[in-house]
């Protein structure tokens, strides 16, 4: 009856219902965050800024924003050579974490939501972790 009440409220006074991607999302940023912490914390540190010059910042990053395939990319096979995160230039290795493509998008989801980023509410599937594809 209360969730009857709820829904009828939130058609008559125009508020929006959560759709089940935010609850799907909300969960995926909630294991993303457990995965980030065993796996990226060391380099990235805990507020995602980063070591200036060393490793890049995952806050408020436009490399990690704009390319989100780079980033899946990054986690998926390693990294190494030459990338620029918010001007600064960065050549170091960052190797592969040989995390699941489901953990991939999970730590992708938390990072994309923390620290001054905004997916928009844009999740990152499995299926996009999937088609990302080795570069050689």
């Amino acid at each position: 009856m209360k969730l009857l009440l709820a829904l009828l409220s939130a058609s008559v006074f125009g508020l929006a219902v959560a759709p089940a991607q935010d609850d799907e999302l909300a969960k995926s940023i909630e294991r993303g965050k457990m995965i980030y912490s065993e796996n990226c914390i060391s380099c990235h540190m805990g507020t995602g800024e980063g070591i200036t010059a060393t490793f890049p910042p995952l806050a408020k990053s436009d490399y990690l924003m704009k390319t989100p395939e780079n980033a899946i990319q990054a986690i998926k096979f390693g990294l190494i050579g030459k990338v620029t995160v918010n001007g600064v230039s960065y050549d170091n290795m960052m190797p592969e974490p040989g995390l699941a493509n489901d953990q991939i998008a999970d730590v992708m989801n938390y990072i994309m939501n923390s620290w001054g980023n905004s997916s928009e509410k844009k999740m990152i599937t499995v299926k996009m972790v999937e088609a990302v594809e080795e570069k050689k």
